[in-house]
């Protein structure tokens, strides 16, 4: 019995904790966007690099 008088404070305490941190999360906008970060990993941020032409030495210039 001595026990629950420990363990009902430290379970209210503990609510009160997740309780808090789910409500920071909201406000910080954790659960704005739910979609954009899974597409945005598919996307790709840089594009291509152009292609590099081949000189060709014959037809390079002679000095």
């Amino acid at each position: 019995m001595e026990s629950v008088y420990l363990l009902i404070p430290v379970s209210v305490l503990l609510v009160f904790g997740i309780a808090i941190a789910f409500w920071w999360s909201v406000r910080s906008g954790q659960f704005d966007d739910l979609e954009g970060p899974g597409f945005r990993v598919l996307m790709d941020d840089n594009p291509p690099p152009p292609p590099v032409e081949k000189s060709d030495p014959d037809k390079t210039e002679k000095v």
